[in-house]
């Protein structure tokens, strides 16, 4: 793909080119013929397919094709289609001059209506008897071709999926407001059919569907407000008609908003930041569970004007007592936990109310949220919860695919003056579902034997997720080895390949936790990249 460099163009100063004719083809008329001359193809309307030579090439509005002489063209399919071809010439400015024009085969442009405008207007000037028309044409189609040469994106297939990540964070962000595909479409600057097609193809569903599913996500948070009425949240959410949003939340959820609410308004005590994890993937918000600006920061900052009782999240078991005296002041329906509590802990918690149990280390975050969803009668919100998370997994394992090549990656944790690979379970997990790659010899460190900066070293990673544990040793270990000539020569850090990630979520093995992963990976191996 070109880019817009200028030493790409220094030719032109020694190029000549002249507009021949434009034709306009509709319903298909193209059979496979050879050409003689230069060509431009744009397409006006519709979708197909051109085959070019013996390559096969989808006809899309933000694609202009550029043909050599002694190429062959013609429409695979196409019945609906319609297409500008405009024949040209280039020569140089001798006859000995190589001509060697940097634009050929296809090009993706950024969409305005000024294309096809002067294409309309290129053809009519061919078509038209006044001779002064006609001359106007070999302006005009120069004008096209800068337009061409100052449009090309520079990288089309992630510039096409970067505007549809806009797309979707103007849907998440707007979704109280009307908005239309042809708008959306705008916004991707592509053809509303195509933005159709090419939203569903990204993310698994269409962006109507994908609209009601946020707008119904925000309806499940705000129902679990007390004394709330139907018709205001329905229309906080973008619908100004209750009962169609009935209709609408019954088709997303299974059951109407009514018995949803009486499903939800339960005091539900998440005893740990793993049990509040899965209990936000399955939409449901707790009365009580651990919050903590530093040890559960994120939660802390999103949710802890939802969740009335705040537990202690400073370490976990640490401060159970303190926890267990709240919660014995307050009228909760249950509390669920997982396994790592200590008996007598269990015992004063049994006497406050009934206490479910869901084993943290022997099944996995998808098990686990499937039984914390059969606790609390959640078990479609489960299914599409975990739906969601394996449409994300693939959309990523797709990009980092593209974006690392055959790139080796490491994800550490830093303790004390020791390294250590994949330590959590949720490292390893993640790593496995976006298919990366670790580097040879790196398997022999498993079950969290450390390993030395020198070992580190000599793996020789391509990427580098470091988590460096909050405690003052580690910190003050850290704070030496980053300032040493060993660590300055590490590849990584040399190739700025390094990236810092948090305890929280690294070390947290939840549903919601995994999806921040995902989004983490992403956002340092893919959009950040130097």
């Amino acid at each position: 793909m070109l880019t817009k460099d200028e030493d790409t163009f220094l030719c032109l100063d020694h190029t000549w080119l002249k507009f021949r004719t434009a034709q306009f083809i509709q319903e298909g008329n193209l059979a496979q013929q050879f050409i003689s001359s230069y060509c431009m193809i744009v397409v006006k309307h519709g979708e197909g397919h051109l085959r070019i030579d013996l390559e096969t090439f989808r006809m899309q509005p933000d694609t202009v094709h550029i043909l050599m002489p002694g190429e062959t063209v013609g429409f695979c399919d196409g019945q609906k289609s319609e297409l500008y071809l405009i024949v040209f010439d280039i020569q140089g400015d001798t006859s000995d001059d190589e001509v060697n024009f940097p634009l050929m085969g296809e090009l993706r442009v950024h969409i305005e209506g000024t294309l096809t405008q002067l294409c309309d207007q290129l053809f009519a000037c061919c078509r038209s008897e006044s001779a002064v028309e006609r001359f106007r044409g070999q302006s005009l189609f120069l004008e096209l071709m800068h337009w061409v040469m100052t449009h090309i994106r520079q990288n089309p297939k992630s510039d096409s999926r970067a505007a549809m990540d806009r797309t979707k964070s103007y849907i998440e962000a707007h979704f109280r407001e009307s908005m239309t595909i042809e708008q959306l479409a705008r916004m991707a600057e592509i053809s509303p059919k195509y933005y159709v097609s090419l939203f569903k193809k990204t993310y698994g569903k269409t962006a109507i569907d994908y609209l009601t599913e946020v707008r119904v996500n925000m309806a499940k948070q705000l129902m679990l407000q007390t004394d709330v009425r139907l018709k205001d949240v329905a229309y906080q959410v973008g619908y100004n008609d209750e009962f169609y949003f009935s209709r609408m939340f019954k088709k997303e959820v299974g059951v109407s908003p009514t018995e949803y609410l009486k499903n939800r308004r339960q005091r539900i005590v998440a005893y740990s930041v793993a049990v509040l994890g899965q209990l936000l993937a399955l939409k449901i918000m707790p009365y009580a569970a651990p919050l903590h600006p530093k040890w559960s920061s994120y939660y802390y900052n999103k949710y802890r004007t939802d969740i009335p009782l705040h537990l202690s999240g400073y370490r976990f078991n640490e401060d159970w007592e303190t926890n267990v005296e709240a919660l014995e002041h307050s009228q909760v329906d249950y509390i669920i936990s997982t396994d790592q509590l200590a008996m007598k802990e269990k015992e004063r918690l049994s006497q406050i109310a009934l206490v479910h149990i869901v084993p943290l280390y022997d099944k996995s975050w998808q098990e686990q949220l499937h039984a914390t969803a059969q606790i609390v009668g959640a078990l479609d919100e489960a299914v599409a919860w975990i739906d969601g998370y394996n449409r994300e997994i693939k959309i990523v394992r797709e990009r980092l695919q593209e974006e690392l090549q055959n790139d080796k990656v490491l994800i550490a944790s830093l303790l004390g003056d020791s390294f250590f690979l994949f330590p959590t379970r949720g490292m390893r997990d993640v790593f496995l579902d976006l298919g990366l790659q670790a580097p040879l010899g790196s398997e022999q460190y498993a079950d969290n034997q450390s390993l030395t900066l020198e070992e580190l070293a000599h793996l020789d990673a391509d990427h580098l997720l470091l988590n460096i544990r909050q405690e003052s040793k580690t910190l003050q270990h850290w704070e030496r080895i980053r300032a040493s000539a060993p660590w300055q020569d590490l590849k990584v850090v040399r190739r700025n390949r390094l990236h810092l990630i948090s305890s929280d979520p690294w070390r947290e093995y939840s549903a919601y936790a995994m999806e921040r992963m995902v989004q983490d990976i992403h956002d340092h191996l893919c959009d950040n990249r130097t």
